[in-house]
């Protein structure tokens, strides 16, 4: 077993990876090295497993056996406590050239157990323009010890400044029995269930994982894959597309509620509220005047980033229905659907419109996507949606 095993479906890339920390282990010994370099771009399709790349070459780099699976370094590493692992992942909407200054000034230190200090940046492409031109410049002059890991959907997600100094892993998307497999023997899922899962998350492997495993994911799927047959008329498009809004927002509300308690009491307590002596609870509290509205902005980022999330995951549901639609109305010979279970559905709706009406239908959803990443209210986008899916 080595830290690799978990990277479905990603043969080359783990060959890649391997050497490079092979060669790794050279430079620490005080070898050339051949093959290792400071800054790598994890690139790939959702799910395909970018950060679990990243995250299993850190362990790599960071275990004296490069990646044995089973040691403290490695498990430290895989759960995140690594003193030399710097993990960050942008909460809200951007990482801003602030926020990119401090990793870079952390990612400068040395390493505290003489081997690397790495920094896995999740989402890099969320990095304003700002933040990149900032990053550039710790890129272009490492410490001697710092290795950089990048994560993004596509190199062009990276200022080419950038990716052109980094050594580029691409992750492709796993076959349905890969993933299926992987969720049959590591979590003990029925067959049936995994091969359901792995077919509905078209390879994304945490989106198989949490449908063969949650009950209320698949609940969430239904409801979002029943809307099609729904849209009977103007009245039910509008009600589709509040239900749409109100469940996303309820998922961010959920994930972000207690964790914004826990942040802003912590706050109010470093900044000495319920401290005693003549003038200090109030002096310390005014004090933190500042860093507290600079929180609750990041508070409302992450909220936002999460609804928006919710919805985008949403969206990509229905494209895969009518993608489905579409590959049953050309009557695509050895085309797996990803939404097999609801077969009867998707024959009605391909009998009865045309490869052009399922055509116009999908890139409504694309440009709605389009827009709310524009920052359009999504309502508005979402209902301007529905009313165009509508037969």
């Amino acid at each position: 077993m080595t830290v690799f095993d978990d990277l479905v479906g990603q043969d080359q890339a783990i060959a890649v990876l391997s050497r490079a920390a092979a060669a790794a282990g050279e430079v620490v010994a005080g070898g050339r090295g051949a093959g290792m370099t400071h800054a790598w771009l994890f690139t790939g399709p959702p799910g395909s497993g970018r950060e679990d790349a990243a995250r299993a070459f850190a362990a790599a780099l960071l275990c004296p056996d490069g990646g044995c699976g089973h040691c403290d370094q490695c498990h430290q590493v895989l759960i995140g406590s690594h003193p030399d692992l710097e993990s960050v992942r942008p909460e809200g909407l951007s990482y801003s050239v602030k926020q990119t200054r401090e990793l870079i000034l952390r990612a400068a230190g040395a390493p505290t157990q003489g081997r690397w200090r790495v920094i896995l940046f999740e989402d890099a492409d969320r990095a304003t323009e700002s933040a990149a031109n900032a990053l550039l410049k710790a890129i272009e002059e490492p410490p001697p010890r710092t290795v950089w890991l990048l994560c993004a959907p596509a190199p062009d997600d990276m200022m080419i400044t950038i990716r052109s100094r980094c050594r580029l892993v691409n992750l492709t998307t796993p076959g349905t029995e890969a993933v299926a497999h992987v969720l049959a023997t590591r979590h003990s899922v029925p067959w049936e269930t995994a091969r359901f899962a792995a077919r509905a998350a078209q390879g994304h492997i945490g989106r198989a994982r949490a449908l063969a495993l949650d009950e209320g994911v698949r609940a969430r799927r239904e409801a979002v894959l029943s809307i099609p047959r729904s849209l009977t008329g103007v009245g039910e498009c509008v009600s589709a597309a509040e239900r749409l809004v109100k469940t996303a927002e309820e998922e961010a509300a959920a994930a972000t509620t207690a964790l914004n308690e826990s942040e802003t009491s912590e706050l109010r307590k470093l900044y000495g509220e319920g401290s005693t002596g003549k003038g200090l609870n109030r002096g310390l509290v005014r004090g933190g005047a500042g860093a507290l509205k600079e929180l609750e902005d990041r508070q409302k980022s992450r909220a936002t980033r999460i609804k928006r999330d919710s919805l985008d995951a949403a969206l990509l549901e229905l494209v895969s229905f009518y993608r489905d639609v579409l590959a049953m109305q050309f009557a695509a010979a050895g085309v797996e659907l990803a939404n097999d279970d609801l077969r009867f559905d998707l024959d009605q709706l391909a009998k009865s419109s045309t490869p052009e009406e399922t055509l116009r239908r999908i890139d409504a959803i694309m440009q709605c996507r389009e827009r709310l990443a524009a920052n359009v209210n999504p309502q508005m986008a979402v209902e301007a949606m529905m009313l165009a899916l509508r037969p």
